[in-house]
């Protein structure tokens, strides 16, 4: 690897929909055990909120954000089976799907995780968390 190429970092975070913290576990976690559901009748369906944050680093070490991806879930944790929603990755659409305290959480974790990379993102990738 030269010293000027990077891989490709990420992270996500799983949020219940209505909470500000997100779970221990991520997306892969929760719903790697899980089968789709065919018919949502008789589920008792949990929602949560899935984030994926991109940008280039190695590991645990961003070094630049880029993007932001949020999808909806459900998941009946008795049963196991759920349902996960495409990605979305519009900044109006993201803006809407995360709550005020969402955002909140996830702009200060950027920021405290590598405080340059937060300066040097894009201002249209910093507006989605205002």
């Amino acid at each position: 690897m030269t010293p000027f190429s990077f891989l490709m970092w990420n992270r996500n975070f799983l949020f219940r929909a209505h909470e500000a913290v997100p779970l221990p576990q991520t997306e892969n976690e929760v719903f790697h055990e899980t089968d789709p559901a065919m018919d949502s009748s008789g589920l008792t369906m949990d929602k949560y909120l899935s984030v994926w944050l991109q940008g280039e680093g190695e590991n645990d070490d961003p070094l630049s954000y880029t993007n932001i991806y949020v999808r909806t879930a459900t998941l009946d944790p008795v049963k196991k089976v759920g349902f996960l929603q495409p990605l979305q990755g519009r900044s109006h659409q993201i803006k809407q799907m995360l709550s005020p305290e969402q955002k909140t959480f996830l702009k200060d974790w950027l920021k405290k995780t590598n405080p340059a990379a937060w300066e040097e993102a894009d201002e249209h990738f910093q507006k989605i968390f205002d």
